[in-house]
């Protein structure tokens, strides 16, 4: 899985609002593929906490399998050169 660091999420973002786009441009405006996918990510990331946040409400002992499948498919780490996003 690729992680987008955040500089170059605004690096985007900035680089295209300071081109002076025009109304259509901004509506018309798409993410980078990546940046598409990290959002992706997230949004199966969250789904998944909400999930484990019910299980643990009814004392689900399939959470803590469930915690470690967060940590290696979703956390970044070292290797991803994040520096502990």
């Amino acid at each position: 899985m690729a992680f987008v660091t955040p500089a170059s999420v605004f690096d985007e973002v900035f680089d295209f609002l300071a081109s002076s786009p025009s109304a259509e441009a901004l509506v018309a405006y798409e993410p980078p593929f990546a940046l598409q996918e990290r959002f992706s990510d997230l949004a199966d990331l969250n789904r998944l906490v909400s999930r484990i946040k019910l299980r643990a409400q009814a004392d689900d002992p399939e959470i803590q399998r469930d915690l470690r499948l967060i940590a290696a498919e979703f956390m970044p780490t070292e290797e991803d050169g994040l520096d502990g996003l």
